[in-house]
């Protein structure tokens, strides 16, 4: 059965949805994009997700799309037409088709942003059997360009992490930058030590995680004490848990990183219970 996506103000069948060849999302990479989750058929954190988009759009002197402050409303219809209870919508904003190809940022009062927005269905997207057993994870080496902290679709080089990842047998790669961990190829690392959570501050050498957002304030709600500073691998293997979180993964554990296994190579228990936390206290702000 066909999806319906939203390209530009209308709802199509996947098969007739098109962009120009000419679209500088497609030949400049230049646009961003967000991924909100669906969990019993709503939206999770979409405030957050929205504020995020308006961010980056701006750190990008890129015009908002028209339908900005409908976002919410085209959320949901598409969720409601799609049948979704567990999954992703996807949204992108481009700087749009200039009509030809130049470097320099075309006038915004002659060309549009695209706006594409699409869903993905997960069932058993909160039941993910990964968070029961954790991941392996490997690091290498960050060589992206320096602001991370803006969502755009320039994800060449994380899928590359992803691939290098699968081809050693494992699950996702960590990235390191003058010794230190920044994230991971699509998630915000975290390891505990002595009942202590350590994440990276936020700056433009990692991107401000919505999901890194709620579990933090939860976990601050739940009494545990949270450091935000860089850490290294090897930090992180001598670690008691370490995780990460994403807004399609949640919270998830990582049991081994660099062939060592964290601990004992098993899921710890702060992992798990900021996992139910959020899990819990999300569906109850979903909308």
């Amino acid at each position: 059965m066909s999806r319906t996506v939203y390209v530009n103000g209308q709802y199509l069948p996947e098969e007739e949805a098109t962009v120009s060849i000419f679209d500088r999302g497609f030949l400049m990479a230049d646009g961003v994009y967000e991924v909100t989750s669906v969990l019993g058929g709503k939206l999770i954190d979409f405030a957050g997700h929205a504020a995020r988009l308006e961010r980056s759009l701006k750190e990008l002197d890129m015009e908002k799309p028209e339908a900005f402050d409908d976002l919410l409303e085209i959320h949901r219809e598409l969720v409601a037409r799609n049948g979704i209870e567990e999954g992703m919508v996807y949204l992108q904003v481009t700087r749009g088709n200039p009509g030809d190809r130049d470097f320099a940022f075309p006038d915004p009062a002659t060309t549009k942003p695209t706006l594409v927005l699409f869903t993905q269905n997960k069932p058993g997207l909160a039941d993910n059997p990964q968070a029961q057993k954790g991941i392996k994870v490997i690091s290498i080496e960050d060589i992206r360009w320096g602001r991370r902290d803006i969502k755009t679709v320039q994800l060449l080089y994380p899928s590359m992490g992803k691939m290098m990842a699968k081809k050693a047998g494992c699950d996702d790669a960590w990235l390191v930058e003058d010794g230190f961990v920044t994230e991971g190829t699509s998630n915000n690392t975290y390891i505990v030590k002595d009942g202590k959570i350590i994440t990276r501050n936020l700056s433009h050498d990692i991107l401000h995680g919505i999901t890194r957002a709620a579990v933090l304030r939860f976990a601050k709600e739940a009494q545990m004490v949270v450091e935000e500073r860089p850490f290294t691998i090897e930090e992180a293997q001598g670690a008691d848990e370490a995780f990460f979180t994403s807004a399609s993964a949640f919270v998830m554990p990582v049991v081994e990183i660099d062939g060592n296994p964290v601990k004992e190579g098993k899921v710890g228990p702060v992992a798990s219970r900021l996992r139910e936390i959020y899990l819990d206290e999300s569906r109850k702000a979903g909308v």
